[in-house]
This record gives C-alpha cells, structure tokens and sequence, in this order.
C-alpha cells in the first residue's frame, strides 16, 4: 500500500491517533524536544513536512523534524524513530 501525501487530511489522522493512544509520546516529545520541563498537558495539532505543531498547557509549541516529511509513512517512522531516541527514564 502507497504511502499518503502529507495533506491536512492525513495531518488530522496523525493527530487523532497520536492524542487518543499516545498522549504519553506527546508528552514526551515536549519535554524532550520542545524543551518543556513539566509539561501538564500536551495534544498534537499538526503535523507538517518541516515540523510537528504542540499545544503544550495552551501554548503552541513548533518541533522541527531533522529532516522535510515526504509522506504519511515517513512522519510515522519519523515520529516513532524520535520517542525511541530518548533517554529512557
């Protein structure tokens, strides 16, 4: 199965699934990336080819990507390749 363009549609599905069955990996990518040192609330917003958008305890907070998404596929190894690479608690 082809990979889907990272339009606002498959943004939105990122999102949803991420907040619904992930909001600890949110969290985290807050803390870890956004430099947030306790963060109390975390929800995924967007997500775009240079960087995932945080609504972090009601402020908007940008996580750059090492590198532009080229698809749905990519943004799922990308986000899973950056909550593997952080030091585990």
């Amino acid at each position: 199965m082809a990979a889907d363009p990272l339009t606002s549609a498959v943004s939105e599905r990122i999102c949803k699934h991420m907040n619904d069955d992930h909001a600890e990996a949110v969290l985290a990518y807050a803390r870890h990336y956004g430099g947030v040192e306790a963060p109390q609330q975390a929800r995924m917003v967007a997500v775009r080819p240079e960087a995932m958008e945080l609504e972090v305890d009601g402020q908007r907070l940008d996580v750059a990507f090492d590198h532009t998404l080229s698809d749905s596929e990519d943004a799922h190894r990308t986000l899973v390749a950056m909550l593997r690479s952080m030091p585990q608690a």
